[in-house]
């Protein structure tokens, strides 16, 4: 699953918004997500993991999960295809709307 794909749900988009202050374990994400069961968050956090967009690194019995910002380069240079496109487009209705 790509990145596009796997930022899709919103599940996944919560998960993402806790790591992106600290990285935590299933059991510290469960805490903090308590409507969605331990095997829910792991089966998000794999495909989060196969999309490059978190890491995952054994500290113990644990696997501690981090945001992979370099994951999010795909993202942000197909947003930026919009983005580049629609500027010209702003730029010329603002103008239109000083005449």
């Amino acid at each position: 699953m790509n990145a596009l794909d796997a930022l899709g749900n919103p599940t996944r988009r919560q998960l993402l918004e806790l790591l992106q202050y600290e990285p935590r374990s299933v059991a510290r994400l469960a805490e903090a997500v308590p409507s969605i069961s331990r095997p829910a968050i792991s089966r998000h956090l794999r495909v989060l993991r196969e999309a490059n967009l978190v890491t995952a690194q054994a500290v113990g019995t644990a696997n501690i999960y981090a945001v992979r910002p370099d994951g999010f380069e795909h993202v942000r240079a197909y947003l930026e295809r919009f983005w580049d496109d629609a500027l010209p487009r702003f730029a010329m209705v603002a103008e239109s709307l000083d005449s």
